[in-house]
């Protein structure tokens, strides 16, 4: 039989370890925003210009029409291309079958609000903001770009993408008062466990995208 004061010892370690796990995620994703909050933008106008845009892909319905988030997300990058703040857009998402294509949804509702199909280049295997950020330097050469996404997204987005060589500032969607409230709450929620999951990526994890393949550049 262990003796009391080990006993009472494990009980303190398990609870910093629970009180840990429970406060490492917010006290990160705070951290992101402060250090991100000089490049995080939410007025169209006071967004520096730069060369591209990159949406992020958020889903598409079953009859291949963007989701509301994902509209929202294109149709700011629009708004940037429209006011001359930026000359092409990266649409990047998840392509991982036939029947599910997030960019193709988000290069033709752009092109029937009037962007011109030279100024769009699709990336197929976006497969998570990692992913679309290391894409974006590695493969189609971005070294500046303006992000474009959900404000809640918008801290860990810029976040990565700097972290991975991209000079990246951000263009944020309103998302709280436009979508419902559970819903945001729960992204609210998974984005911190997604801050946690970024932090490890671009600091100690570094691996590699599912697909990478030969330059394409924009």
């Amino acid at each position: 039989m262990l003796p009391k004061w080990l006993v009472l010892n494990w009980r303190v370690i398990l609870l910093c370890i629970l009180v840990g796990s429970a406060v490492t995620p917010v006290i990160l994703s705070y951290s992101i925003k402060v250090l991100t909050r000089g490049r995080c933008y939410t007025v169209l106008s006071q967004v520096p210009a730069k060369p591209v845009a990159i949406v992020f892909g958020a889903g598409v319905w079953a009859d291949g029409t963007p989701t509301p988030m994902l509209a929202d997300r294109v149709q700011g990058a629009i708004d940037l291309y429209r006011s001359g703040q930026v000359q092409k857009i990266l649409m990047t998402g998840d392509n991982a079958t036939p029947e599910y294509n997030e960019v193709v949804a988000m290069q033709r509702y752009a092109e029937q609000h009037g962007v011109p199909a030279t100024a769009i280049k699709l990336d197929y295997a976006g497969f998570s903001t990692y992913e679309s950020c290391y894409r974006a330097k590695e493969i189609f050469g971005i070294d500046q770009a303006v992000l474009v996404t959900q404000q809640y997204h918008l801290p860990r987005a810029v976040y990565t993408c700097n972290r991975l060589g991209v000079d990246a500032v951000g263009y944020g969607t309103q998302d709280w008062g436009r979508f419902r409230d559970d819903s945001m709450r729960f992204y609210a929620q998974r984005e911190l466990l997604a801050t946690v999951k970024a932090v490890l990526e671009v600091h100690l994890l570094h691996p590699k995208p599912t697909f990478l393949g030969p330059f394409e550049g924009m």
